[in-house]
């Protein structure tokens, strides 16, 4: 059985991680699903980044001890990843023990192996985004990336040799063009950063003391480039002293998947490390959009955030599964805002599938008592609609190799439509009036059941639980996704899979709890 790894960015534990941190673990866990069903060894690793400035200011800020606080905001980050249904391997956190220990072993043999060196730091510190950066990195004297501001700071720090490491990293990117997507991240990551010169990296800090101590001197923290990017390797059986059978079996990483305005760390620092561990490079570094609220980036201070767990209890998880992996395309932001959500549940899951799935199975139980054989009375317009039935696996599968999510479901969504309408099309109400085309009539629901048993198959990896709920109403237990000849179906009664929504309504009941 072939294998595939798949890590999503672990959630730095400084607070509770909206519906767009949210993102990132939903597309993971689709992947991963999708994986397993088609037949794959799958291992899905998330978690929490713990360590810091910004952990130990917050933690003090609550009058907790770090350790305290991380174990509570880590508990509630894996509560909402929960909450989405979501399906990881192994939730690591960077406070772990074995983890701390296997990170001083990789910092003390890159200072052995000459790649680290003690110096002295000076530049413009970013604490949100625990970066240094050169005066003329600085846009308008603020952090390029997050716009707060920065301090001046001078600390003894090691330093990792990057440029050492430069021209490889350059040449194994140029010369794999799938490891870094999409394109656009590639060449931003290849003319913006690598090709004009990499500074070595500051990798440790002595004004904090929440982290892994440097092994041989103890005033110093590792910072986050080795502690949390190792986190992919350590939690897999590596060690600099001997690597495990676990660890060859996982590694290289199929896919890192990542927000864009990580992509910086781990297509140059990341890639760089695993050179001077002398180790392959992961496959694929997927650097996702983001979903903004209203096409503004969610922030507290901008008072425009929505939270996965409050999302689910308002609409239901696979609803708000569904509407963010349809509604972020492949490499452009999203948006979301309570209108859209409402309209996509009332328009696709509503009227496309949900109605599908009840208009079938009332008319199985009503013109045959729930049982549903093919009788093979085919007329000219089924081919083209067995036709659309069979080659969605493969549609889905074509979309899933580019990792475009929500191209995969539209592919399963336009077979829906196209049962739809095959029903306005045959019109089984019309053929239910004459007895001589009871078996055209049962031929007719037998496609639409079989129909509905591929798509729910497809839906799976996106919406496990409308899946499930699906096949259990047309009695399907091992559901595969190919159009069958000679089942027999003997379906239950109809349960609406989702309800229209009032959109006036909901809206008020959200502002009135807001109030």
């Amino acid at each position: 059985m072939e294998k595939y790894y798949i890590t999503t960015a672990i959630a730095y534990a400084s607070g509770k991680p909206h519906i767009g941190n949210t993102y990132e673990i939903v597309l993971a866990d689709a992947i991963a699903r999708y994986k397993r069903a088609r037949g794959f060894d799958v291992y899905f690793q998330t978690g929490t980044d713990e360590h810091g400035e910004k952990i130990e200011q917050k933690a003090k800020e609550a009058g907790l001890e770090p350790q305290e606080f991380v174990d509570n905001i880590s508990r509630e980050i894996k509560r909402i990843w929960d909450v989405m249904n979501t399906s990881y391997d192994k939730f690591v956190r960077t406070t772990d023990s074995h983890h701390k220990e296997v990170v001083q072993h990789i910092f003390e043999k890159l200072y052995q192996q000459g790649d680290i060196y003690l110096s002295q730091y000076e530049g413009w510190y970013c604490t949100p985004c625990e970066s240094f950066w050169t005066e003329t990195q600085l846009v308008d004297g603020k952090c390029p990336d997050c716009g707060r501001d920065v301090e001046k700071r001078s600390e003894e720090a090691y330093f990792f040799k990057m440029s050492k490491y430069q021209e490889r990293l350059i040449e194994y990117i140029e010369t794999h063009p799938e490891f870094i997507e999409p394109e656009s991240r590639k060449n931003e990551m290849l003319n913006n950063f690598l090709k004009p010169g990499l500074q070595d990296l500051c990798v440790s800090r002595t004004s904090f003391d929440w982290g892994v101590k440097v092994p041989f001197n103890d005033k110093h923290v590792v910072y986050v480039w080795i502690d949390a990017l190792s986190n992919y390797i350590t939690n897999i059986g590596y060690d600099v002293d001997g690597e495990s059978e676990e660890f060859h079996k996982w590694w290289p990483a199929d896919l890192h998947l990542i927000g864009k305005d990580i992509i910086r760390f781990h297509t140059i620092y990341w890639p760089i490390l695993l050179m001077a561990l002398d180790l392959p490079l992961p496959k694929q570094v997927f650097g996702h959009p983001w979903l903004l609220m209203n096409n503004d980036k969610m922030s507290k201070s901008k008072g425009n955030i929505m939270y996965a767990d409050d999302l689910v209890h308002l609409f239901g998880v696979d609803a708000i599964r569904y509407y963010v992996l349809h509604e972020i395309p492949f490499a452009n932001d999203g948006t979301i805002n309570y209108e859209l959500i409402i309209e996509r549940i009332n328009g696709d899951l509503a009227n496309i599938l949900g109605n599908l799935v009840n208009r079938t199975i009332s008319m199985a139980k009503k013109y045959f008592d729930g049982k549903v054989e093919n009788k093979n009375v085919r007329e000219d317009l089924d081919e083209e609609f067995i036709s659309s039935i069979q080659e969605l696996p493969s549609k889905v599968d074509e979309c899933m190799d580019h990792l475009e999510i929500g191209k995969s479901i539209d592919a399963i969504f336009d077979v829906l439509r196209k049962s739809n309408k095959y029903i306005d099309d045959t019109m089984p109400w019309s053929l239910a009036k004459d007895e001589d085309k009871k078996m055209r009539l049962e031929t007719v629901l037998y496609h639409l059941l079989e129909s509905i048993k591929v798509c729910a198959s497809e839906l799976a990896p996106f919406m496990p639980d409308t899946s499930k709920e699906i096949l259990r109403q047309i009695h399907v237990e091992d559901a595969d996704n190919t159009f069958c000849e000679d089942t027999v179906y003997e379906v239950e009664n109809p349960e609406p899979i989702f309800m229209r929504i009032d959109m006036e309504k909901k809206l008020q009941e959200i502002e009135s709890k807001k109030d």
